[in-house]
């Protein structure tokens, strides 16, 4: 293993806790932002589904970091992360708070998938459970301290506060990872195109599996996701403070949840691991209604829920990755795609299923309904994904 890969691992979470913090701090805040820029929650989140549908473009961008270089895709994500926030930071209003979210997207979105190639080339793949769970704690890790400081930072001054100070921090990391990263070219350069990777990962069953069970799974998580502040606010009648609160709370649960998979998943398998996540998950959505009649079952509903769907996301990672070595950075774009256009549908459908009132059935039993639903799909699509565990392609020459 390359001796600097431990600090380089060391950056990919600090870089990536900033990144995601950007990426997820809205969803706590979403009834302060909608406010703030004086629309309808719909409306907010008809740009959240615009920012997840902008993903798409992903594989596009990313094809090219296969075929050229890993540090040059994460530059242009958090140079692109950096525009997006100090878009929305300098001029608010919601043309440039969707166009703000999609920059910010696209640019978490070019930085993960080029860090994911990066490690896929370097970390044999029976350690990669492990290597990919310790990356993923910058996922919880935005929940547990970047929210929760966007919060403060809001509480203190206002809602346009946090956007200029997360675009100054990309740019510091983008300064830092060019001391931390040298330049590293594909594994096959001159063989790999951009067109070719794409047909690749388009032309293969197992690999479009691998993307459904992530649109799936993101779909059914967004449902709760979107809806979560506004329920809790609608019950408890709780202030920013107790929205920062829940985040620390999810981001507690979701660092539990990446613990277990880097313990687990490479010994269960990485299939399996994602089955057995996917069956808790469910089980934790049907409790929601129930624990929910009070602030704190309500709270310990949603560490369930987030904890088995951090173990089953971060489990199925390694397991894409090995998919097609010949186009890890493609593959792994068009996963994140995959999973962001799950998470628009959710964003857009939320609202609806949440003021659905049906036979006397609030919005959350609603919302954990077509949650449910969307689990099962990601468990059918599981079954063929798993066929190919750990890598039949018939594209895996080169780069295992």
């Amino acid at each position: 293993m390359n001796h600097r890969l431990p600090t380089q691992i060391t950056f990919f979470v600090l870089a990536r806790i900033l990144l995601n913090t950007c990426l997820r701090m809205f969803y706590p805040f979403l009834p302060v932002f909608a406010r703030g820029l004086g629309v309808d929650l719909a409306v907010v989140s008809r740009a959240l589904a615009l920012r997840s549908a902008a993903g798409f473009l992903g594989p596009f961008l990313a094809s090219f970091t296969d075929a050229y270089d890993r540090r040059l895709g994460m530059a242009l994500g958090l140079g692109l992360c950096a525009t997006g926030m100090g878009l929305i930071g300098l001029w608010p209003g919601f043309l440039s708070f969707a166009i703000g979210l999609t920059l910010g997207a696209l640019g978490n979105i070019l930085f993960v998938t080029a860090m994911q190639a990066y490690l896929g080339e370097r970390i044999p793949y029976q350690r990669r459970g492990l290597i990919v769970a310790l990356t993923e704690l910058s996922w919880s890790g935005s929940f547990f301290i970047g929210v929760p400081l966007v919060g403060l930072l809001i509480a203190s001054y206002s809602w346009q506060t946090p956007f200029p100070i997360l675009a100054g921090l990309c740019l510091i990391m983008l300064a830092m990872l060019a001391i931390f990263l040298p330049k590293s070219p594909s594994q096959t350069p001159g063989k790999t195109t951009a067109w070719r990777s794409l047909w690749s990962v388009f032309s293969w069953p197992p690999a479009l599996a691998g993307l459904l069970v992530g649109a799936s799974m993101s779909c059914s998580n967004e449902l709760i996701s979107v809806t979560f502040g506004v329920w809790i606010e609608d019950n408890f009648s709780v202030q920013i403070a107790a929205l920062a609160i829940a985040s620390v709370v999810i981001g507690l649960s979701e660092l539990l949840g990446e613990g277990f998979s880097g313990g687990f998943t490479d010994r269960l398998g990485k299939g399996r691991a994602v089955q057995f996540g996917l069956m808790l998950n469910t089980l934790g959505l049907l409790a929601l209604p129930w624990l929910g009649s009070s602030l704190p079952g309500a709270l310990a509903g949603l560490f369930l829920i987030y904890m088995t769907f951090e173990f089953s996301v971060v489990s199925v990672i390694p397991l894409m990755t090995e998919l097609l070595p010949s186009a890890r950075a493609t593959l792994m774009a068009s996963y994140i795609a995959s999973t962001a256009i799950g998470r628009a549908i959710g964003a857009l459908i939320s609202p609806g299923l949440y003021r659905f009132q049906a036979w006397g059935w609030p919005g959350i039993y609603w919302i954990v309904l077509g949650a449910i639903l969307v689990n099962l799909l990601a468990l059918t699509a599981l079954r063929k994904l798993r066929m190919s565990e750990p890598n039949l392609s018939p594209f895996a020459g080169q780069g295992s």
